[in-house]
């Protein structure tokens, strides 16, 4: 075996002994396997998760997948890393180790135990967040030991009083997890759980307020019964707790990203949109708009088209002055999602109102229909930009609507 490799760009060669056998890059966190041999965790435990059983340098059966992590190798190819600074090589940083199963078995015993002192499950709940916290490779092993349902039993324990630190501390670990239907059912199915996430809503706390915005989103967004969907958004005050969420100042990030995730999975229910409208949420999505990255714009603007589908929703967004001419400004610029929620919602603004009408000509609308139906948008956003083409023909200036004809046009708008 060669003393070392390849040599980087960098002018430095890390030695072979630190490379790791299946990635050749040098390790960042070592660890030996049954047979002996060192890998990089990352690289080994992809190549088990892919179905091999054999150590890939022996070949020989792998008795055991436990991973040992290489401290003493660890801390040379540190040493390794410091001494050669002046080459550019930055020290890797000592890894935290994955979560111990039988530890979290055990830290989910204490924080369920009733007989167990307060502070003591307190303090479970809290080294439970700490190492969801750290890795997605902790919150799969944490998650594998049912933890979602003690979770929320704690969590709900505490329904009959908004003061039971434990059950927000629980609520704060529970969010961090997928949940399956059954479980999202089983809240969804009990009103005096809704009700307990409603009134955590307001809060004085506002991780406590956007923690139970995550939970009444996972919850909506995972039960598939129309009819328990419809009863959640229909819960006095949960629109209005959700839209006051999204008033959070903007160093509160989070807050943004999960108040809009709750709104669109509750206003994906038609019968309670009203109530969002009523809550305000046409105005706070307007405002809040150029405050959302991506994604979360994305389902803003997908929440905007939802609300334009029934009257009152039409109407309270062309009331606010702002509406017409930002969606019109968005065609193109964020997203092809973006482009199709934004046009979508024109559509509907402009087939109810005159006003609208003329608002979109004078913003410019125009010249980005035609490069939208040019463009490489997608076949939904091009229909809902010709039917705006034709909706809007009558009031184009003169000297602009020459060229309309060359559109076909569709009296369908594509449902979201």
């Amino acid at each position: 075996m060669p003393g070392s490799l390849e040599p980087l760009d960098l002018g430095v060669q890390i030695p072979y002994h630190f490379r790791c056998p299946i990635s050749l890059e040098l390790m960042r966190d070592p660890v030996t396997v049954s047979t002996g041999q060192t890998y990089d965790r990352a690289s080994i435990e992809s190549w088990v998760a892919t179905g091999n059983t054999t150590c890939p340098v022996t070949r020989a059966p792998l008795t055991d997948f436990t991973l040992i992590p290489n401290h003493t190798l660890r801390r040379l190819i540190q040493d390794w890393c410091v001494a050669n600074r002046s080459f550019g090589v930055e020290r890797i940083p000592t890894p935290k180790q994955p979560a111990d199963p039988a530890m979290v078995r055990s830290l989910l015993t204490q924080a369920s135990s009733e007989s167990t002192p307060a502070p003591t499950r307190l303090s479970a709940l809290r080294r439970l967040r700490g190492l969801a916290r750290d890795s997605d490779k902790n919150r799969s092993v944490i998650s594998s030991l049912n933890s979602r349902e003690v979770l929320l039993d704690i969590v709900f324990a505490g329904a009959s009083s908004d003061s039971s630190e434990l059950s927000r501390e629980a609520l704060a670990v529970a969010v961090m997890f997928p949940f399956s239907e059954i479980e999202c059912a089983a809240v969804a199915s009990e009103p005096d759980r809704v009700a307990y996430l409603t009134r955590l809503l307001f809060h004085s706390s506002i991780d406590v307020r956007v923690n139970s915005a995550a939970m009444i989103e996972i919850v909506v967004a995972g039960t598939r019964t129309p009819e328990l969907r419809s009863q959640i958004s229909n819960v006095d005050e949960i629109f209005e707790g959700v839209i006051e969420i999204l008033r959070s100042p903007i160093a509160y990030p989070r807050a943004l990203k999960v108040g809009i995730k709750a709104l669109f999975a509750m206003c994906l229910v038609k019968q309670t949109r009203h109530k969002a409208i009523a809550a305000g949420a046409a105005e706070i999505l307007i405002d809040r708009l150029a405050d959302f990255e991506k994604c979360d714009a994305e389902r803003a603007l997908a929440t905007v088209e939802l609300l334009c589908r029934i009257p009152a929703g039409c109407s309270a967004l062309a009331a606010h002055a702002l509406t017409v001419p930002l969606l019109v400004k968005i065609i193109l610029k964020i997203s092809d999602r973006a482009t199709e929620y934004a046009a979508g919602a024109l559509v509907s603004l402009c087939s109810a109102s005159e006003q609208s009408q003329r608002e979109a000509v004078a913003a410019g609308i125009l010249t980005q229909l035609l490069l939208l139906v040019q463009s490489d948008c997608t076949d939904r956003a091009k229909r809902k930009a010709q039917l705006l083409l034709k909706l809007l023909r009558d009031s184009w200036p003169e000297d602009s609507i020459r060229n309309s004809d060359d559109f076909a046009c569709s009296e369908v708008v594509v449902p979201f």
